[in-house]
C-alpha cells in the first residue's frame, strides 16, 4: 500500500517471473500428456498384434489410425513444448529491458507464438487464459478474435493411408501393411465392389464388439 491509501504498481518483472513459472508448469503438464499418450498408444499396439494374430483386418487398420493419431498428437506436443520454451525467452528479454526502461514493452513475437499456442487443442484453454493476462500485464500485444479460433485437428479427418500401411508393416513385423509409404486409399476396394460392400448395421456392431474384447 503506498501514500495515502494507494495501491502500489506491482513490479513488472514480478509479473514476468509469474507468467514464466505459469509457462513453465504448462511444460510439466505437457510432459505428463505426452507420458500418458505413449502409455496408452503402447496398449494399442498391443491389441493390434492380438488382432493381426487373429487376422481381424478391418480392426486392424482401425487401431493403426488410432496409433497414428496418437503419434501426430505427440509431435504436436513436443512443438507445442519449443513454442512455450521460446516465449519464455522471450519474456527473459522483457526482463532485461524492464531494468532499463523500467517498463515492459509488448511483444508481437510473443503474441505470435502464443496465437499458435491457442490452436493446440490439448492446452488451449489454458494458453487464451494467460493470453489475456499477458495482455493486460503488457507483456504481448492483444490478438486479434479471429486468431484466438481453434484451427480443432482439421488434419485428424485426414489421416493419410500410407501412414496407417505403414504402422501396420512396423507393428505386425511385416504381416499386414507396406513398408512404403505408398498411399493406397482403401475406399478403392469399398468403390469397385459396388453397392453390395456397404457395411451394415450388425456389421458395425460386430466390429466394434470385436474391438471391445481386445481391449478387455
Amino acid at each position: 500500500m503506498g501514500l495515502f491509501g494507494q495501491t502500489k504498481p506491482k513490479d513488472p518483472r514480478e509479473t514476468i517471473r509469474e507468467m514464466k513459472r505459469k509457462m513453465r508448469s504448462e511444460q510439466r503438464g505437457i510432459d505428463r500428456n505426452i507420458n500418458h499418450i505413449k502409455r496408452e498408444e503402447l496398449k494399442v499396439k498391443n491389441s493390434l498384434k492380438e488382432a493381426a494374430k487373429k487376422g481381424d483386418k478391418d480392426v486392424c487398420k482401425i487401431l493403426a489410425r488410432e496409433i497414428v493419431g496418437s503419434q501426430r498428437a505427440v509431435s504436436k506436443l513436443y512443438a507445442s513444448k519449443a513454442q512455450i520454451n521460446s516465449v519464455i525467452m522471450q519474456m527473459e528479454s522483457q526482463a532485461s529491458m524492464v531494468r532499463m526502461s523500467k517498463g515492459i514493452q509488448a511483444s508481437t513475437d510473443v503474441m505470435k507464438l502464443m496465437n499458435k499456442l491457442t490452436k493446440v487443442s490439448e492446452i488451449s484453454q489454458t494458453m487464451q487464459e494467460l493470453s489475456k493476462e499477458m495482455t493486460k500485464a503488457g507483456i504481448m500485444e492483444e490478438m486479434m478474435e479471429d486468431t484466438m479460433a481453434m484451427s480443432e485437428d482439421e488434419e485428424m479427418d485426414d489421416i493419410a493411408e500410407a501412414e496407417v500401411e505403414k504402422i501396420l508393416f512396423e507393428v505386425t513385423k511385416g504381416q499386414l501393411g507396406t513398408e512404403s509409404a505408398i498411399n493406397t486409399p482403401l475406399v478403392q476396394e469399398e468403390e469397385t465392389a459396388g453397392p453390395a460392400a456397404v457395411s451394415s448395421e450388425e456389421e458395425e456392431d460386430d466390429l466394434q464388439s470385436r474391438l471391445a474384447a481386445l481391449r478387455s
